[in-house]
């Protein structure tokens, strides 16, 4: 069986392709849901490959790759180029797309029409944007559209400002009380999962057994249907201090580093490339080579 790929190349399937279907029936049977960030075909395929249902597009993107300080600069331009690269490198997995601070704040209709941009142009499946109660009206309408949403509430990164930084949410009873509404109109309003940052373990937990759909942590305990990191985080590239939900599950940093340094050295020592690792003229064309350049030789001897 194969499927075909978002530039129309033919890629073989190696497991069933997970849908909004797959992901919801894994709640209802208890099955823990895996999802990684990624930002470019090689990544995306080894990802892919490993087995992970879901990959998030992130707008970490912008700090992980692009370099800004934030989430805040990343463009709907540059979101669409990444997730078309991932697109190509996906087989299995669920694509979901981010959508970007701007991309949806100003009205609804221009949500919408970015929204449709991510899967008509970059071959989403999903995406993803921030806030709970306040976007009900633009999840129906996107969702009418025909795109499924993921929510995300509590430490919503595109809300820097207004929180005043990147702080827990929901470590007090309003605060409690904003997010399971926040859930729950979410929910109702038909997103098919709901990423969950940076709250209580306990609220996370309250707020999983409340909802009907997913709910996806990322720095929000073990008792949400699944769990979301950024893959950098977990390969150690992101040349920052990791916040303290993040798990290392290898040093990429140290292996590149490693690897470049070699490399330098060989070439300045000479030892790279070697003879093996050159090509060679065919063995008439070098002799006929050699015999123009004793000539040259010759003549420029006896001048």
């Amino acid at each position: 069986m194969s499927i075909t790929s978002f530039d129309g190349g033919q890629l073989p399937s190696a497991r069933p392709k997970i849908t909004v279907t797959t992901i919801q029936e894994k709640k209802q049977r208890h099955e823990r849901i895996t999802c990684l960030t990624a930002y470019d075909y090689a990544t995306a395929r080894l990802v892919d490959q490993a087995g992970i249902d879901m990959i998030l597009v992130g707008d970490s993107l912008a700090q992980v790759v692009l370099g800004y300080e934030n989430t805040l600069p990343v463009t709907m331009e540059e979101m669409l180029h990444h997730t078309r690269a991932v697109r190509r490198a996906v087989k299995s997995a669920m694509l979901i797309a981010d959508m970007p601070f701007g991309a949806y704040h100003e009205d609804e209709k221009s949500g919408v029409h970015n929204a449709l941009r991510f899967v008509k142009e970059a071959g989403a499946e999903a995406i993803k944007l921030e806030g709970g109660a306040q976007r009900v009206s633009l999840v129906k309408r996107v969702i009418d559209a025909e795109v499924p949403v993921m929510g995300h509430i509590g430490l919503t990164p595109q809300s820097l400002h207004k929180m005043g930084g990147y702080k827990v949410q929901g470590k007090d009873f309003s605060g409690i009380e904003r997010l399971v509404k926040d859930a729950v109109a979410l929910d109702r309003a038909g997103v098919f999962s709901i990423v969950l940052e940076g709250v209580p373990r306990e609220v996370a937990a309250m707020i999983t057994r409340e909802v009907s759909v997913p709910t996806i942590g990322i720095g929000a305990g073990p008792d949400c249907d699944g769990q979301v990191l950024v893959f950098h985080d977990i390969m150690n590239l992101t040349f920052a201090e990791p916040a303290k939900f993040v798990r290392r599950y290898g040093d990429a940093a140290a292996l590149i580093t490693t690897a470049v340094q070699q490399f330098k050295a060989d070439v300045e020592t000479g030892g790279y490339p070697s003879d093996e690792e050159s090509y060679h003229l065919p063995k008439d064309t070098k002799l006929e080579l050699e015999a123009i350049l004793r000539r040259k030789e010759m003549k420029a001897y006896t001048r």
